[in-house]
């Protein structure tokens, strides 16, 4: 077994198998950690095999080495045999029905056979499974259940976790020598809080060899659908994908067709057909000639319309904006993750961080940081270890001495709750000496609309400066945004001395991009921040940046996107 991706497929099933089992964790993970290891593997494999190198890899040590050894040279792994052996046939695959344990599988496929999610469904709707020593009819209606609830589960995931197979894949398949240009499309590209599928567009002579590199990919469990130009797959995990592979020169209008959704292209079209044009995945004809474009730029452009990033191509008034733009609109572009300069909403050990202050401010700093917020939960919140009075000064003097031994310059925040009157969590004096602060609501989120917009109004209206943090409190596919007449709050901020988060982490992002534009038209300005728990989480920025460009927001609406002065200055308490 040669193929580098072979073998970090076979790493990947040994970590699932051994999970499933029951073994350490840190076991399991080690397998996933060295799979990933050889996926974005440089060196020659063979080279390091031989010279028993394998360790010099970051992520792979001596007992993962020798089995990756044992694969390249026989092509099978003993322990990988040893598991297939020992645990039932269809265990990954029956593992995935809510209350199927291993005991539960290895049960029924010693009583019955089962060996599939379709076997044991029929087992369940004959009866068999309620006669098998230690079920019964009530274990034999919930797995009925769970199976129902298995095939019609919600396949949409997270971005974020989506990215953690779309980037590696999209990586493999620009790494195709087939490939003349490859770029993700779809939910994916527009930055979408959640997505069904990865959509990748190639462009190639040979689509055939690129479709071939993408069944390689070691993520891949299955390939559903195979043509001339397409192929669908599924990953490990469940979420599904699809290639489309053009030539050359038809590549801009697919990934056009491929990115927008459908009511931006069924617009384009339209837009098309009123110019005398008509527009297909292949491009934009007048008659029977191709209209040259090699990029989307060109396509729009010939369409007689500024470039619009994927991020706004919802079919939601984008393209009448872009023909005819209302005066005082903005015109200095949407905001890029190079503009913003200072990391803001930071949370460190002082409350329910991961990182000590000197760590957030080091990593903030390799990452071209020029500020960092500190902004630790206040009092209220005894489950975060909110920062009470009395460790404050204990924490401005662990900031002054961090600050003595780094260029990143640190502000001295609160992430404040929003108490039920509306009330910020520390006395008038306090908040005042703070540098920044952050006021979220993180209790009492079933109040009804009227009490909630109340509070909010309140919150809004007090005469220091703040931040309006994770606007209304949900936590994607997990909590619904709390009930309040967001575009009345949005009058009060407006009002009065106050701007509005664009919370990056991925569970959040949050305010969504439909109250964004509303609060745009109020002329308020904004934060895209981390929420940061840890230096990792740093990396949330992105995900900020992505969801404010879906809300249109513009550089100069930003104001972690201005140095740290002036951005001390216009958030000061």
């Amino acid at each position: 077994m040669h193929d580098k991706l072979d073998i970090a497929r076979a790493l990947r099933e040994i970590a699932l198998l051994l999970q499933l089992k029951g073994e350490n964790p840190f076991k399991a993970r080690a397998y996933d950690t060295g799979a990933q290891a050889l996926e974005e593997l440089t060196d020659d494999l063979g080279a390091l095999v031989a010279e028993k190198k394998l360790t010099s890899v970051r992520g792979i040590g001596a007992a993962l080495a020798g089995q990756i050894a044992e694969l390249f040279q026989t092509g099978r792994s003993e322990q990988l045999e040893a598991l297939r052996a020992e645990l039932p046939r269809g265990v990954l695959e029956l593992s995935q029905v809510p209350g199927m344990t291993l005991k539960r599988i290895k049960a029924l496929h010693e009583a019955l056979g089962i060996g599939s999610v379709e076997e044991l469904k029929q087992a369940c709707l004959t009866g068999k499974v309620r006669g098998v020593k230690g079920f019964g009819a009530k274990i034999e209606a919930t797995l009925l259940e769970g199976i129902y609830r298995h095939e019609t589960r919600d396949e949409r995931v997270l971005l974020a976790d989506a990215l953690e197979v779309a980037e590696p894949l999209l990586a493999h398949v620009r790494g195709c020598e087939a490939t003349a240009q490859a770029d993700l499309a779809g939910a994916i590209r527009r930055w979408e809080e959640t997505v069904d599928r990865i959509d990748l567009v190639a462009a190639a002579e040979d689509p055939a060899a690129v479709m071939d590199c993408l069944a390689r990919f070691p993520r891949v469990a299955a390939v559903d659908e195979r043509g001339a130009s397409r192929c669908a797959v599924r990953f490990s995990g469940g979420l599904s994908g699809e290639l489309l592979c053009v030539p050359p020169g038809d590549y801009a209008a697919a990934l056009l067709h491929r990115t927008g959704a459908p009511a931006h292209v069924e617009a384009l079209r339209a837009l098309a057909r009123g110019q005398g044009l008509s527009l297909d995945e292949r491009g934009l004809l007048r008659g029977g000639e191709r209209l040259p474009a090699r990029t989307e730029e060109e396509l729009y452009r010939h369409l007689g319309l500024p470039f619009i990033a994927p991020e706004l191509r919802e079919g939601e008034g984008e393209i009448e904006a872009a023909a005819a733009p209302r005066a005082g609109e903005r015109d200095d572009g949407l905001i890029e993750e190079a503009d913003i300069q200072g990391m803001v909403h930071c949370h460190t050990v002082f409350s329910d961080g991961k990182n000590t202050i000197e760590e957030m401010a080091q990593a903030a700093e390799a990452m071209g940081m020029k500020y960092l917020t500190i902004t630790d939960h206040s009092p209220a919140a005894h489950y975060a270890n909110g920062v009470g009075v009395d460790r404050l000064k204990q924490q401005w003097d662990e900031i002054a001495r961090v600050q003595e031994r780094v260029k990143v310059k640190l502000l001295r925040g609160t992430e404040s709750d929003i108490l039920e009157s509306g009330a910020l969590d520390y006395p008038d004096a306090i908040l005042e000496r703070f540098d920044v602060i952050i006021a979220s609501i993180h209790s009492r989120m079933k109040m009804d609309a009227d009490q909630m917009t109340r509070r909010l109004v309140n919150a809004m209206r007090l005469p220091v400066f703040k931040i309006w943090g994770h606007a209304l409190g949900r936590l994607i596919q997990r909590r619904e945004p709390f009930a309040c007449r967001v575009e009345e709050v949005l009058d009060a901020v407006a009002g009065s001395r106050a701007a509005i988060e664009v919370n990056g982490d991925p569970h959040r992002l949050d305010m969504e991009p439909r109250w964004i534009k509303e609060a745009r038209k109020r002329g308020i300005r904004f934060v895209i921040s981390t929420d940061a728990h840890s230096t990792g989480g740093l990396h949330n920025l992105r995900f900020g940046v992505g969801t404010a460009r879906r809300g249109g927001l513009c550089r100069g609406e930003v104001l972690n996107a201005l140095g740290p002065d002036a951005f001390a200055q216009a958030v000061r308490p």
